[in-house]
This record gives structure tokens, sequence and C-alpha cells, in this order.
């Protein structure tokens, strides 16, 4: 079988390097000329523990090749980003461009599949599209949607252990889908109806949403009571029942802080708690920032300067590179837009460059600093111990204690 992943970004990759790993004959497309090269060199533009000695291996073998145009193959996946718009309506813009380029490559008993997080409808609205142009295709090729599953940092686990839900416009299509994905995914596979799966994606990330909207409630009522919200988590925790998670400065990345706008663009008056809970992750970045504001001009008014400050971490979440809908990157850039005579320095270890910030050694900026400002519990600041002589905004529990 020879597959076309369409996208080669932080899941499309992934998934075509282990497909290719298990037999599959990849063509990877990506509309980034550097992306392409890099994935034929066999490095990584991601950062993915263990990837990249996959991708050097499949690219190697031949297994795999990244192209700027799609080729004839016999399953084709879209797996790019469905961003949101200003007001917060869906994006499948990215979608539907990845699919007009497909169409002319498409056969009789081919396999389309969405990957890419989609309002409900998607599949069937590419369907129409994919129908228009070729009508001599009407119910001769399959179509289906199957969402990805997967953590940052444990991808390569997670893309084989999952189980996954595959929704086809018809139960051929699904099991078509579920076919080309037993090749490589040991986790269950759940044959339902397109719809439901679109749905099912969006539910798991609104439900994550909601619980982290919890816990960040939480911190802000632990602010103004005087109350260790780190502490009082884990007490609660110890209830056989509970199982609340730990707050943090917002919720970023492109699936939780996203996903759930796609259920409230199109159900306004029944998602009430959806929306709630990104109303409250959303302010709880807005809170962080004003309270790091808040202490510089204190720290000023007492000491006759302006502090030097540390914002540590831009990543959405530990360990990772991925900078997309980071609240922690908004907070950073409020408080510079605020402060911009101030001596501020940004710190994130896992990318080595950023086109708007420019980045401070961890160890060095900790140092230097008189204010701390903790936003992404990555792992190298764990190790750093805690200076009783600095102000430190701890919002991701570095200190917990």
């Amino acid at each position: 079988m020879k597959a076309c992943f369409l996208g080669l970004g932080y899941i499309g990759l992934p998934t075509a390097i282990i497909a290719a790993n298990n037999g599959i004959e990849i063509v990877g497309v990506d509309v980034n000329p550097k992306v392409v090269e890099m994935t034929n060199q066999g490095k990584m533009h991601i950062i993915e523990p263990g990837m990249e000695q996959l991708l050097q291996e499949v690219v190697n073998s031949g297994m795999l090749k990244a192209v700027l145009k799609p080729e004839v193959a016999d399953a084709y996946f879209m797996v790019v980003p469905t961003p949101f718009k200003g007001n917060h309506q869906p994006d499948i813009s990215y979608v539907e461009a990845a699919t007009r380029t497909v169409i002319p490559y498409l056969k009789e008993g081919d396999l389309y599949v969405i990957e890419s997080t989609s309002p409900i409808g998607t599949t069937e609205k590419m369907a129409d599209l994919i129908y228009s142009r070729r009508p001599e295709l009407k119910d001769k090729i399959h179509i289906a949607y199957c969402p990805e599953r997967v953590l940052p940092g444990n991808v390569i686990y997670e893309l084989v252990n999952n189980d996954r839900v595959i929704g086809g416009l018809t139960p051929e299509a699904a099991e078509k889908a579920s076919a080309f994905y037993s090749k490589f995914v040991k986790g269950k596979l759940h044959v339902t109806n397109a719809r439901t799966a679109e749905m099912c994606k969006l539910t798991e990330n609104s439900s994550r949403d909601v619980q982290i909207a919890f816990a960040n409630e939480l911190s802000l009522i632990c602010d103004k009571a005087d109350i260790n919200v780190w502490e009082l988590i884990e007490l609660a925790n110890k209830h056989p029942r509970v199982n609340i998670l730990q707050p943090g400065c917002g919720v970023g990345g492109h699936c939780i802080a996203v996903d759930p706008y796609f259920i409230t663009a199109a159900f306004p008056q029944e998602a009430k708690m959806i929306a709630q809970a990104r109303e409250t992750n959303n302010y709880k970045a807005q809170f962080c920032a004003e309270k790091v504001k808040n202490l510089m001009l204190q720290f000023e008014l007492e000491n006759g300067r302006q502090p030097k400050v540390a914002m540590m971490g831009l990543a959405f979440k530990p360990n990772i590179d991925d900078l997309r809908e980071s609240p922690a990157k908004r907070i950073t850039a409020e408080v510079m837009q605020s402060f911009s005579n101030a001596d501020i320095m940004v710190v994130e270890p896992n990318i080595t460059e950023h086109k708007v910030f420019k980045l401070t050694n961890y160890k060095e900026a900790y140092e230097q600093a008189d204010i701390v400002v903790f936003l992404t519990a990555h792992d190298e600041f764990k190790t750093l111990e805690r200076n009783e002589d600095k102000k430190i905004l701890d919002y991701c529990g570095i200190f917990k204690k």
C-alpha cells in the first residue's frame, strides 16, 4: 500500500513515520520547503523523543519521502491545522485546500481520511467537494474521519497503543480505514459514523478544558483566600473518587485551547459549561499577567529601580517546543509590552531562537532576576533551588511547597 499524508506537522510527520516503519510506503506532503528538505535529510523539525532515529531509518530504507505536491496513492490523509478565526469560528480552509490538492489524484477504491480536528459535518462537506469535482467517483471511494489521540513527548508509544475512533461516511469506509490503521495500531479500533467521530474528538478536548478550568478557578479562589492551591489539591485528591488536575497559567496548544470553540460556535445555546471553561482558562492568563505587572510596579516603588524579570517558559506544556496558543507566550508578550524599557529575560530551553523574543539560558536568567515567573514546568526548572531573596510567582508548581 502507498499512502499520502498531507501535512508534516506535530501529528502528520510522526504518524507518517510510524506507518512507514510498519511497511507502508509513505509520501509526506508539506507546503514548507524547509520541512520537506529536513525530512528527506532524516532531521526532525519538531521535538519528539526517539522519533528522529525512526525517521532516519524509514528515509534511508526508501519507505518515506517528503514532497511539495501529492502523488498517486491508495490512501490520502488530511493532517493539517484547523485553527479558529478571530471571532472563534472554526477555520477549515486548510482541510479544504489539502482536499482540493488530492482531488485530481483520486481513483476508484481509494481511501480518503481526515485526521485534523474538525467541526461536526466537515467530513460530509469534503465529500461533497470531492464529488462536485469528480462526480464519477460518487460512492466509489471510501471517506472517513479518524482523529489522533496523542500526547506530545510520548507520541511513539501513543500512536501505536492508544485506541482509535474511526468514523466512516459508510460502514465500508470505516472498515477500509480500520484496515489501514490496523497495520500499525495495537490499541482497539472503534468503528462509528463520521459525525460521531468528529464530535468525539471535540468532546475529549472540551472535557479536559472543563477539568483544567476547575483547577484554575480553584487557584484564583486560593489566591484571594491565602491558601496554597497545590497543597489543597493534593489533599483533596486523597479522596478515593476525586482527581483534580493541576492549575497553570491558562490552557494552550492546538487542541484543548481550540477545539471547544468548534462546539460553542455551532451550539451557543447548549454549550454553556464548555463556553464558561474557555472564559475561565483565558482569564487565568490575563490574571497571571496582571500579577506580574503589579509585582514589578511594587518592586520599583520599594527599590527605586525597575526589577530584572525572568519569564520562565514559552511552550504551552512541559518539555516540548510547541508554542501554539501558549498562554505563557501571551503573558510574556503582554508584560513586555507594558514595560518596554524593563530588563525582561525570556527563557525557553526547548527552542534555540524565536523571531520575537531574545532567549536567555534558564540558569543565567534565574541567577540574575529579581522577579522569577514560572509559566511552564520544564524539567530544567525543577533542578533550581528556591532563593528566598527573589520574588517568585509560580504558576506551574515548580516550588509547590
